[in-house]
């Protein structure tokens, strides 16, 4: 066994990396570094740089057992709607089907084409693939289109058309093809054709990621293998998580839970992940997250990923604060680059700032700042783009511009919001992070900054007056506001998780603790949880320990809960699952569906005995494939028998699942 891991996690804002000790199973260094989204490699190799300057002496790269990988790169982009252009083929999809793949909702730039094929519940053919449609469909795509995604009915009972298509799209096209049954063995086709769409847009964000990580190793001559934390919490290796990054879903959560039970040392409590773009809670018993069999969600669209069940909401230090006309704070679910910290590091914006204040219009819009992402390389520009949009972008380098020196009309704002939806540019303004460096909670940052655009844009609501004497109460005041809808949101996620169910925003009990109060009218109101709260993530200390105050329960925020992804990632595990069905046939005899041709026993127990061993070879095969030394094998059956006949004379239909756990070779 060698000495040690090393974890990664790269997240909205920020990449860390810790160093492991896996003999004496504790952490040896940690560090931070800026998440540079037009080069991921570039922050990925200032964190690595950083922790191994840090454990200079204590190890060498020959002692580098493993390197682990978790992200919220994959979550943050779907729940942001961004991502590649992306086209999805549907085999033999009916007008019904095609509406409850939910596609038109949650990705309305998609583009769907529907073609003849797809197969019967028992394997056959549906009807027969329509290949000549399909090359005609790509000669009209090939220019719009930067990755695919194929499904097709009944696709797990005999995958060969999706195989096809899949062949046929890589050949003419040179683009990434996700097909829908490489992802899950459930036959709910809709929701296979929506999962694997999500898989395609965020194909090139993944493996862009994974090659900066590879990139940053070899640097560093470190050899280790490469693994990557999936949704569920166990690993995979990097080329599996190229080909299905869906299934690093939750994977910067998921992380971030095995993180917890191993510095907090509890085996059950309730977890709340915040970070720049998320919040993510869970609830973990007896060490390890359940799992939601029905699927990650995205947003509101339920995926066929198997992850940790966790409620994810768009809330995090970087969230983007609004204001209604009426005066009302609210928190947007997208990421904005907090203006404290762009502040920082370039001067130019508090100039700006000062300007824009001292001319005492439009102040709220004058906050808000353009640039390009740090590391980017315009050669890599998408070639889609407009002469319009080329000029624009061109003005855009990676020192921030005010919005109102960039966008002149509605048009350049269009065109802005669309660079914005396709990472192309970042936004920064006015999050909570700003309102805490106001509040003196936060120092990394800008405070003058934060001060001033909290000015401006309390100034532009009416939330401040322009009585320099008032002036920094007020500030305090309207920084404060932002505090409280802040704690008041993640206490009622909070609740909502502890609970096992939704809450209405305005129930008046729910709202009533989220905000800090007990009584109403004559009665006094308590929630409170029954397990520990445990918090992670870097804005944890700033506002988890008035959520603990308002929930009646201490916040635990254990050593390294800042870098708890990279700990959970670092002394991860494999866990693979391999699912085979046996099914009576109406001719007589049993079908054996194992993801290639079904096979066809006369008897019953031979079928089982043969899907048993199936399943836990396909698992045991799976987890050496993930470079994994298997340490156990377990199989659960699911079965429906016809009543009052014994032994497998009754058989009906069973589902064997194979679960194969291992540990990384090397680690």
């Amino acid at each position: 066994m060698s000495a040690f891991n090393i974890g990664i996690d790269t997240g909205g804002t920020y990449t860390d990396a810790v160093v492991m000790d896996t003999r004496e199973r504790k952490m040896l260094a940690s560090a931070k570094a800026l998440t540079t989204r037009g080069d991921l490699s570039l922050g990925v190799l200032e964190a690595l740089q950083r922790v191994l300057a840090a454990s200079r002496g204590q190890l060498d790269p020959q002692q580098i057992g493993l390197v682990s990988l978790s992200t919220t790169l994959a979550t943050n982009a779907l729940v942001e709607g961004k991502g590649s252009a992306i086209a999805v083929i549907l085999l033999g999809f009916d007008d019904t089907m095609l509406e409850r793949t939910e596609l038109k909702t949650a990705l309305p730039a998609a583009k769907v084409l529907r073609i003849a094929g797809g197969h019967q519940y028992d394997g056959s053919e549906l009807a027969a693939l329509d290949e000549t449609s399909l090359l005609a469909e790509l000669e009209v795509l090939a220019d719009s289109v930067e990755a695919y995604a194929v499904a097709g009915v009944y696709s797990v009972r005999n995958a060969s058309h999706e195989r096809r298509v899949q062949a046929l799209i890589q050949q003419h096209t040179g683009c990434p093809v996700t097909a829908s049954c490489d992802l899950s063995e459930a036959l709910n086709g809709p929701r296979r054709a929506l999962t694997a769409a999500f898989n395609a847009r965020i194909i090139a964000m993944i493996v862009a990621l994974i090659h900066a990580v590879q990139t940053a190793l070899q640097a560093h001559g470190i050899l280790a293998p490469l693994m990557v934390v999936k949704g569920d919490g166990s690993l995979a290796t990097a080329a599996a998580v190229m080909e299905k990054p869906i299934e690093t879903i939750l994977s910067g959560p998921a992380a971030s839970v095995i993180g917890a039970n191993f510095i907090s040392g509890l085996k059950d409590f309730i977890i709340s992940d915040i970070g720049g773009t998320t919040t993510d809670v869970a609830i973990v018993c007896k060490g390890w997250p359940a799992l939601n069999e029905k699927g990650a969600r995205v947003g509101l669209h339920r995926t066929m990923v198997k992850a940790i069940d966790m409620r994810t909401i768009g809330l995090g230090g970087d969230s983007e604060v609004a204001v209604d006309p009426q005066g009302k704070v609210s928190l947007q679910a997208n990421r904005v680059v907090p203006v404290s910290l762009i502040g920082a590091r370039w001067p130019s914006v508090a100039k700006a700032l000062q300007t824009a204040l001292s001319q005492g219009m439009g102040l709220g819009i004058a906050t808000l700042f353009l640039l390009r992402p740090e590391g980017f390389d315009p050669s890599q520009d998408p070639s889609d783009l407009t002469k319009a949009e080329k000029s624009l972008l061109a003005a855009l380098g990676e020192e921030p511009l005010p919005w109102t020196q960039v966008v002149s009309s509605v048009s350049d704002r269009r065109r802005v919001l669309r660079f914005v939806e396709r990472g192309l540019v970042q936004l920064a303004g006015f999050t909570p992070s700003d309102a805490a460096h106001v509040l003196g909670r936060q120092a990394q940052w800008s405070k003058e900054v934060a001060e001033l655009a909290c000015l401006m844009i309390g100034r532009s609501y009416g939330k401040i007056s322009y009585n320099e004497a008032k002036r920094e109460a007020e500030c305090q005041a309207f920084a404060q506001e932002i505090f409280e809808v802040m704690v008041a949101k993640s206490v009622h996620v909070l609740l909502e998780s502890l609970a096992g169910c939704s809450f209405a925003v305005n129930d008046p009990l729910v709202s009533l603790v989220a905000r800090g109060h007990s009584r109403l009218n004559h009665l006094q109101v308590s929630l409170q949880p029954s397990l520990p709260l445990v918090a992670v993530g870097g804005p944890a200390p700033v506002f988890y320990g008035e959520v603990g105050q308002r929930l009646g329960v201490e916040t635990l925020i254990p050593t390294g809960s800042e870098v708890a992804n990279a700990i959970g990632a670092a002394m991860g595990l494999i866990r693979v699952q391999a699912v085979v069905s046996v099914g009576l046939r109406e001719q007589g005899g049993f079908t054996l569906h194992h993801g290639s041709e079904p096979l066809i026993f006369i008897d019953a127990s031979q079928a089982l005995a043969e899907a048993e061993r199936l399943a836990r070879q396909a698992a045991e095969i799976k987890a050496q494939q993930m470079a994994g030394q298997v340490l156990e094998t377990k199989l659960q059956i699911e079965r429906l028998d016809i009543p009052g006949l014994s032994g497998d004379l009754g058989l009906i239909s069973a589902s064997l699942t194979a679960e194969c756990l291992a540990r990384p070779l090397g680690a």
